[in-house]
């Protein structure tokens, strides 16, 4: 018989949640809500509990999803990680995405799971797909269990997502010994399923993630950064999006902005940076500027500063992104602020910054640029997961 336990009836559920990871301890199957649909899970150090999942479910061919406590975990799965991959874990996690990736490295935590149970999750070329799920029963169990969990949704092979426990309920009832009910899931629908190999990103089911929305969490973001956001860094991302559109036939490949460490909101670029601009047949008259924020360091992939300064000042404020800030000069000297000296002093700030951006262009490479495979669409490839 299986247990059902409404977790809408109670104001704590950290007792279901111990029923729950003693459950999977001991090897159960056991029903759960997920962000996206309702699904079954087992502990992933158990493969008659994996086995199990795979008997009820009827999926013996498609790689199953892990489920892990959050995305610093995951990276100890796919270590080293690609930009993009790094990209898309902090943009999408925790939330509706199964990240596919490739995990070969011998240093890989996927080497501590039993051998039966990597057969299970690991499918053509070492993909394997993650999941960090925005669900308080998830997080919970996380908490009290070190290892993932093998995840999938509980309607495999229908398409139906099952997002409320009496779908889930009807096609398993006593087949396992708890299911939790929390409601109506978050999102009511799949998960979206995204294959990244390389710089190269592959949508293998579309879910609640749109398509247009993956285009732009794939995109690199890069922060130019002065002090008012009225000279310099206007000047500079303007001038590194011309750059991007040349080299890549496009302006929106790469998201070029830039801030102030003390600027005020939605201050016009300055007459000398407009007209020099001007001169280079590059618009700067819509500009606005905008404060350094919490939100915009949280997107940054990358962060140009036009001074050691503001580069220690921002690294003073977020000290984990380290491998992320850097001075827009090559040598770590500063670019000069061209604020009240004559219309001159402007254009030479600007070619000393283009000539930088070009170096840092050449550095990047091609790689730059994630490299979509879904030019005819989106692939029936399925990669079983909640």
């Amino acid at each position: 018989m299986t247990q059902v336990f409404d977790l809408r009836q109670t104001d704590d559920a950290r007792d279901l949640i111990h029923r729950t990871v003693q459950a999977l301890s001991e090897g159960n199957v056991v029903g759960l809500p997920t962000d996206t649909v309702y699904g079954l899970a087992a502990h992933a150090l158990n493969p008659d509990a994996v086995a199990r999942l795979l008997e009820l479910t009827g999926n013996e061919s498609s790689p199953l999803a892990i489920s892990v406590r959050s995305r610093q975990a995951a990276e100890d799965f796919f270590w080293p990680a690609s930009g993009l991959v790094k990209r898309l874990s902090h943009r999408c996690w925790p939330g509706p995405l199964t990240l596919v990736t490739t995990c070969t490295d011998a240093h890989s935590a996927i080497t501590g799971l039993p051998p039966s149970v990597r057969s299970q999750i690991t499918g053509d070329g070492g993909q394997i797909g993650f999941r960090v799920v925005k669900h308080r029963i998830l997080e919970g169990i996380h908490r009290f269990m070190a290892a993932p969990l093998v995840l999938t949704s509980a309607n495999w092979p229908s398409d139906r997502p099952q997002s409320d426990a009496a779908s889930l309920l009807e096609q398993h009832a006593g087949q396992i010994p708890l299911l939790l009910d929390d409601g109506p899931t978050r999102y009511g629908g799949h998960s979206t399923i995204v294959e990244v190999i390389g710089n190269r990103w592959k949508i293998l089911r579309e879910g609640v993630i749109e398509r247009a929305a993956m285009n732009q969490f794939v995109k690199p973001v890069i922060v130019m950064v002065c002090t008012g956001n009225t000279c310099r860094s206007p000047m500079a991302e303007t001038l590194m999006r011309e750059q991007l559109r040349k080299r890549f036939g496009c302006e929106d490949a790469v998201r070029v902005l830039s801030a102030g460490v003390a600027a005020n909101p939605g201050m016009s670029a300055s007459p000398q940076s407009i007209e020099v601009m001007g001169e280079k047949k590059l618009d700067l008259t819509g500009h606005s500027s905008q404060p350094l924020t919490e939100d915009l360091m949280n997107t940054a992939d990358l962060v140009l500063t036009m001074t050691r300064s503001h580069r220690s000042a921002i690294l003073a404020a977020w000290p984990e992104m380290q491998n992320q800030v850097f001075t827009l000069r090559q040598d770590s000297g500063d670019i000069g602020d061209p604020i009240g000296m004559p219309t001159e002093a402007y254009r030479q700030c600007a070619e000393q910054m283009e000539k930088e951006i070009t170096f840092w262009l050449d550095k990047l490479g091609q790689d730059l640029v994630p490299e979509s495979c879904n030019d005819n669409g989106p692939s029936n490839e399925d990669k079983e997961s909640a």
